[in-house]
This record gives C-alpha cells, structure tokens and sequence, in this order.
C-alpha cells in the first residue's frame, strides 16, 4: 500500500503519457547524464551526448508547451555546436583552448545575457499567453541562470559551475512539480556532479598554475 502510494505520488502522472514519450524522456535523460559527466571529465564528448538529448527534450517540451524549458534545450544544442569549436580550437600548434577563469568582460557578458534573457523569455511567454502562474516566473529566471551557464561552458569557464549547481538546485523541486520526475531526478544527479565538476575544474587550473 505504501509503495504503490509512493509509486503515484512519484510516477502517476505518466499513466496519462503516451509510452514513446516516455522512452524519450528516459532516453534524453540518460544522455543528459553524460553530457554532464563528460563535462566534469574534462571531455569532448560532453558535446555530442549533450546534443541527443537537448534535441530530443525540445521535441518533447515543444509537445507538453514548456516553451521556456524548450527554449533552454535549443539554445543548448546551439552552444554544443559552439563549444565543441572553442574546445578543440588550437591556442597554438600543441595546445587547445584550457580551462580558466572568467575575465571582467566575460562577467560583463553574463550579466548582459542574464538580464538580456529574462527580457527575451518574458516576451515569449506573454505573446504565446504563457505568463499565468509562478511557474512562469521561476521558468524565466532558471532560463537566464542557464543560459549563461552554458555560454561560459562552451568558452572553458570555471564558474560555469556555479550557474549550474545553482540552476540545477532550483530545477529539482519544479520539474517534479511540473511531473517530471525523470527529469526531476536527472537535475538532482547533475547538482552532485556540478559540484564534483566545479573541484575538478578548479584542481585542473590549479595544476596548470603550479606547471606554468
């Protein structure tokens, strides 16, 4: 009795999806799992993975009408395809683009896209009449923390880390409000391993420092 009450307080709301959507969702949630490791790992393929399945959670979110989440996913895989440049562009004939800190114009930056973002995403939602609840609110402001958590990513950026830790912790509780819990769970995942990716990143920097 207990288990099958926690069985509908977590998983009830797929009882009303169509099967297919709910292997995509699984599907896009493993492959956002690697993305995110590999990231952590300092690896290419962070890229790759992170397209499977930015592509298929805008096609899935296009269909539930979660135009902000959908917008995220989008801009994501327009990023991936950024980023796989800068981390393989050559700084010189041995060495690609390293890991570093944030420079004044790129905080500079960040805060243009943050604010420039909230406008954006406020736009969509009162156009398509999406700007009814909360939700909205909460939606808008993880959208501009992504999106910049994206951006530094794709330039090699420690404090990536910290748009994402912070993004991931707010996304928990509002995917599993919005009956997501797959997805839900996959923010809980990517919060643990932001944080073990920020000291990976910060440890790499360090190394270099110590070396140069």
């Amino acid at each position: 009795m207990i288990m099958s009450l926690i069985f509908d307080l977590f998983f009830g709301q797929y009882s009303e999806y169509e099967t297919v959507d709910i292997i995509l969702e699984i599907v896009a949630v493993v492959f956002g799992f690697l993305s995110v490791w590999f990231s952590k790992q300092n690896k290419i393929w962070v890229f790759p993975t992170g397209m499977i399945s930015t592509l298929i959670f805008v096609y899935l979110l296009l269909k539930w009408q979660l135009l902000g989440d959908m917008m995220i996913n989008a801009y994501y895989f327009i990023m991936s395809v950024y980023g796989w440049y800068i981390w393989t562009r050559k700084v010189d004939e041995t060495h690609v683009t390293p890991i570093s800190i944030t420079t004044l114009k790129e905080k500079k930056a960040s805060i243009a896209i943050f604010f420039a973002t909230l406008l954006f995403v406020y736009v969509v939602y009162k156009t398509f009449g999406k700007w009814t609840n909360w939700v909205a609110y909460i939606d808008t402001i993880t959208t501009a923390i992504f999106f910049v958590g994206m951006w530094l990513m794709a330039r090699r950026k420690l404090e990536n880390w910290v748009f994402w830790i912070v993004g991931d912790i707010i996304s928990v509780p509002l995917y599993f409000y919005k009956g997501f819990t797959f997805t839900s769970l996959q923010y809980l995942g990517f919060t643990i391993i932001a944080i073990f990716g920020y000291l990976a990143w910060k440890k790499n920097i360090n190394k270099n420092l110590q070396t140069a």
